[in-house]
């Protein structure tokens, strides 16, 4: 029998990455930051045997009811642009207004926390969204060097690579960025969609990496209607002669009232 004695809320430290959560980079598309995002997953009371339980099929039903409310609130959405808006209001910081730390109590890297821990409020108001049509699908794929068969399963339709024109990984409408930068500079491309206030404007704040230069082109975006589409082109390079490791930062489009983070993770 379960006795409660009330909740305890407040703890300065939580959210905490748990041990058992899930850590990038992902090894099949290294050019898709994993995780996306993280939620609650330890000690949660449950319909269980054991009443209270831990892990992954705790903390998916969590991020599930979040889409679903996302989803009720913007009926119109499709499913990347629900993960999109939940992704990039993610929370980064605990309740002590520091970086999330994980289970030794250190700051969790970016293959820890992905965006950040989930935030429905700010989820169902996220400003802007990144879409990825369902058609962009196939030619990441079929940069994946997957077979017509395989990626048949996957869209359930008839494809052949070999009249797509593939695009790299880091190169799909994705909210996160994840590359591996040498000499040569690297340039991406993002589109994003205004669900927010019709008339908006939004400014873009960089955190470069260590050892990156940073361009964002345009580095302002002005909206004039809602559902509006506008495109920037985010270029990468590299300053120092660093190999071998892996740093991170981020890129968020300001509003006066939005903020829209996307996190970067580059291998040098």
């Amino acid at each position: 029998m379960i006795t409660f004695q009330g909740t305890i809320i407040g703890d300065k430290n939580a959210p905490i990455v748990a041990s058992f959560s899930s850590r990038g980079p992902s090894k099949v598309s290294q050019g898709i930051l994993k995780p996306d995002i993280i939620g609650p997953g330890v000690i949660i009371l449950a319909a269980s045997p054991t009443s209270v339980d831990v892990g992954a099929s705790m903390s998916c039903p969590h991020l599930s009811g979040v889409a679903a409310l996302l989803k009720s609130a913007h009926p119109d959405c499709s499913p990347a642009a629900i993960k999109s808006a939940m992704m990039t209001t993610a929370d980064t910081l605990n309740l002590a207004n520091s970086p999330i730390l994980d289970e030794r109590l250190l700051r969790a890297d970016v293959y820890a926390i992905g965006e950040g821990h989930v935030n429905p409020s700010r989820a169902t108001d996220p400003g802007l969204i990144y879409d990825t049509p369902f058609e962009d699908y196939e030619p990441y794929f079929c940069g994946l060097n997957y077979t017509n068969q395989q990626i048949r399963k996957f869209l359930q339709r008839e494809v052949n690579c070999l009249e797509v024109k593939s695009i790299p990984e880091a190169q799909l409408n994705y909210p996160s960025f994840s590359i591996r930068l040498e000499s040569t500079p690297q340039t991406y491309t993002r589109i994003v969609t205004n669900i927010g206030d019709a008339i908006s404007s939004y400014k873009v704040e960089i955190a470069s990496p260590k050892g990156v230069f940073i361009k964002v082109e345009p580095s302002k975006l002005n909206f004039s209607q809602l559902n509006q589409k506008l495109t920037f082109k985010v270029k990468f390079f590299k300053t120092a002669n660093s190999s071998g490791i892996v740093v991170e930062g981020y890129l968020k489009w300001m509003s006066y009232r939005h903020s829209v983070r996307s996190p970067i993770a580059i291998e040098l």
